[in-house]
């Protein structure tokens, strides 16, 4: 029985993030620190701060997020891509570790008290790669028993995400999570296209959505 990639990224995730929660030096050599980049060429930070965690409850989140999405979105990518499809959705979710986090590098280059870390961005990408492909989806928020269509729970989840990327002052990276999800969606479409597969992402959104109410 084989373990899929999800599975992988997961457990080599959560194995740093605990051994990180104690040791403080391989914390600070990973977490996202736009001046270490800046200055440093330190480059890699913008892939190594998706291995590490605040605490549990915010590893847990992202990974059981990530759980409930990430073989639906494998599994779909295979079936667009063929053989090549789980290669795509781990570039996919390495990429977006990196792209989700252009904007905060770009705004906090010699901010000196900024950090950053977590695999949000990426998660992000992942679960609207997945909104994308099944919009009709019911989705919501852990532990809350409401639920509605993705298509209906993707632009306000982005909206709201925008609103509190714009107003600052929180300890959440919110801008990441934006560019994630929306990087999740342009990598659908791009690399389809790009590849010409023969399945347009856009069309099947937009027929899922009026299958949804007929």
């Amino acid at each position: 029985m084989s373990i899929s990639i999800t599975i992988i990224i997961i457990i080599i995730t959560a194995v740093i993030s605990f051994i990180a929660f104690s040791n403080h030096e391989l914390m600070d050599k990973l977490i996202f620190y736009p001046p270490a980049i800046a200055e440093q060429k330190q480059w890699y930070r913008f892939f190594s701060n998706g291995l590490i965690h605040a605490d549990i409850p915010h590893l847990a989140f992202n990974m059981l997020s990530l759980y409930f999405f990430g073989d639906l979105v494998n599994s779909a990518f295979v079936q667009i891509f063929n053989s090549s499809g789980t290669l795509l959705y781990l570039v996919m979710y390495v990429s977006s570790l990196a792209v989700c986090l252009i904007p905060t590098y770009m705004s906090n280059k010699s901010n000196y008290y900024y950090r950053s870390l977590g695999a949000s961005g990426a998660v992000s990408a992942v679960i609207f790669a997945g909104i994308f492909l099944y919009p009709e989806q019911p989705l919501g928020l852990l532990f809350l028993p409401i639920q509605i269509p993705g298509f209906i729970f993707g632009p306000l989840y982005l909206i709201i995400t925008a609103y509190f990327a714009k107003r600052g002052g929180s300890h959440i990276n919110h801008s990441a999570h934006l560019w994630g999800a929306l990087y999740g969606i342009v990598f659908l479409i791009v690399m389809s296209f790009a590849l010409h597969t023969g399945f347009n992402p856009i069309t099947h959104f937009i027929d899922a959505i009026k299958n949804y109410f007929n």
